[in-house]
């Protein structure tokens, strides 16, 4: 390497708003609250939480608001700063409530969210294979083929099928049975298999895993969520979805009205008020 190229490269500017330099040291120590892949990931998003802080405060400054620290239900202030912002949000970030016209329609559009989950009693017995391992996954796809075709044949050989084939340790102990199953608890390929089957039907399914060959024994209906019971949770959901779009557009407004260097706040997903 050339070292003498070392010194034409730019420093990369220092990170400020209106002049006012966020330093680096405080950008380290918000680092902590934004968890990321890279490290270099983390230090932009903290960067832009703290741009926008500063937009905040700074912008609360200049239209000369007063307000007085609250506390929460645990007794904990708000600093000053923290006060300042929320007056300035609930002063110039009007959102309106959702109706219950809004509420119905999120609820009839989105019917699922509020479907309580199905029970599936089930048996399998995996046929284990690497996912970037084309060979093995072919391999592992006749196999399952073939133990679908004999316990087709002979339904009552399935648990001697499992404790003999099967690379799930767990179930092969058991026959290859699950037990009851309800949503989250086996991988989304696996309950997207169940969900098109009929109870008494054997299946082979593919995971990320490999090759199950499945039998569902029964299928517990879930039931639905009335809209009286679902109501609050949708408006409060609906609320809080527009307060977040209704600041990001302020947040954008003030953005573009300042000078900002070092960092950019363009499409990002850091959370607005730290």
């Amino acid at each position: 390497m050339d070292c003498s190229l070392s010194n034409t490269l730019p420093k990369p500017k220092a990170v400020s708003v209106n002049g006012v330099t966020i330093s680096r040291e405080a950008i380290a120590q918000e680092v902590q609250n934004h968890p990321a892949d890279k490290p270099i990931h983390a230090w932009q998003a903290a960067a832009r939480a703290l741009v926008v802080r500063e937009l905040l405060l700074q912008e609360a400054a200049r239209l000369g608001i007063a307000t007085e620290a609250l506390c929460d239900p645990d007794g904990r202030r708000e600093t000053a700063e923290e006060a300042a912002m929320r007056a300035l949000v609930e002063r110039e970030v009007k959102t309106p409530e959702p109706d219950e016209a809004a509420c119905r329609r999120f609820y009839e559009q989105n019917i699922q969210r509020f479907r309580l989950g199905d029970l599936y009693e089930a048996a399998h017995i995996l046929i284990a294979a690497p996912r970037d391992d084309q060979a093995a996954r072919v391999a592992a796809r006749e196999q399952a083929g073939t133990i679908l075709a004999a316990v087709k044949a002979n339904p009552a050989s399935f648990a001697d099928m499992a404790s003999n084939h099967s690379d799930c340790s767990t179930s092969a102990a058991e026959g290859g049975r699950l037990g009851q199953i309800s949503r989250g608890q086996t991988v989304v390929e696996f309950e997207a298999a169940l969900e098109r089957m009929q109870p008494g039907e054997m299946a082979i399914a593919e995971t990320r895993y490999g090759y199950h060959v499945v039998r569902l024994d029964h299928r517990a209906e879930g039931q639905t969520l009335p809209f009286e019971l679902a109501k609050e949770r949708i408006a409060g959901y609906l609320a809080a979805s527009v307060e977040h779009r209704a600041l990001a557009q302020y947040i954008s407004i003030l953005a573009g009205q300042a000078e900002i260097t070092g960092i950019s706040l363009v499409a990002t997903d850091t959370p607005l008020v730290q």
